[in-house]
């Protein structure tokens, strides 16, 4: 124990000494230079960002099972048509980050799970829960800005009905192995109308209704909007590949 101590003392000493002599300039970086990006006004995409939804068509998406996207356009928004099913885009990503604004009905009917439900998600396969969860009691692992059957949100942010809302996903990709199995596990942090409810979770798999989560290896995928038979409008979506 005493050896220890001294082998101890003497790294401290070294280290002690060692910052002693250094000089500012030794712990600064200088290359490589970050890029620039310029900032969007408020929600406005930043200039490195892929614009998905401006409000103008359906020119970067498509239905989930192939064909043209059948949910309804108007005043700068898509909306789900009811039994159109699910939408996606064109375009895979892995790691990004994503803005999205949605919005429920105004006028409220249904309860817990049939209100205002829909879903952001993330490689097709991993869902951040929409749903009007303003005075709106349901299983917390499912209610908006969860993480489905997963994690619950870290506090209820949600607007009134009838008022757009905002989600900003910060989303790190699952890594297999070359014979399939998980080498990293997916990671996403959410700030829901700018309050973070989402803190760098870990998902456990994929975000089934029924069932326990698991992990299928797989690329970059699209991002697909859910149709769960509620006119739940979305605006104003980009996003940015984090490579």
């Amino acid at each position: 124990m005493k050896n220890f101590l001294l082998m101890f003392a003497g790294l401290l000493m070294i280290n002690f000494t060692l910052a002693q002599e250094m000089k500012p300039e030794d712990t600064e970086i200088w290359e490589p230079e970050p890029g620039i990006v310029t900032p969007g006004k408020e929600n406005a995409p930043p200039s490195d960002a892929t614009v998905l939804f401006d409000g103008s068509g359906f020119s970067n998406w498509e239905a989930a099972n192939g064909g043209e996207a059948k949910w309804n356009l108007g005043n700068g928004a898509m909306t789900v048509q009811k039994g159109a099913g699910d939408i996606r885009t064109k375009q895979s990503f892995g790691d990004c980050q994503l803005h999205i604004e949605w919005r429920t009905p105004s006028e409220v009917a249904g309860d817990s799970q049939g209100r205002g439900n829909s879903g952001i998600f993330l490689q097709s396969t991993y869902e951040v829960q929409v749903l009007d969860s303003y005075n709106n009691r349901t299983y917390s692992n499912g209610q908006a800005a969860s993480i489905y059957k997963q994690h619950p949100p870290l506090v209820n942010a949600c607007r009134p009905p009838g008022e757009w809302q905002t989600y900003d996903i910060f989303y790190e990709a699952p890594i297999f192995h070359d014979d399939g199995s998980l080498a990293r596990a997916a990671f996403i942090t959410v700030i829901h109308n700018g309050i973070l409810v989402q803190n760098h979770v870990m998902l456990k798999g994929h975000t089934p209704y029924i069932g326990l989560p698991k992990y299928t290896a797989h690329g970059d995928l699209p991002i697909r909007l859910q149709d769960h038979g509620n006119p739940v409008s979305y605006r104003n979506i980009w996003i940015r590949e984090l490579k």
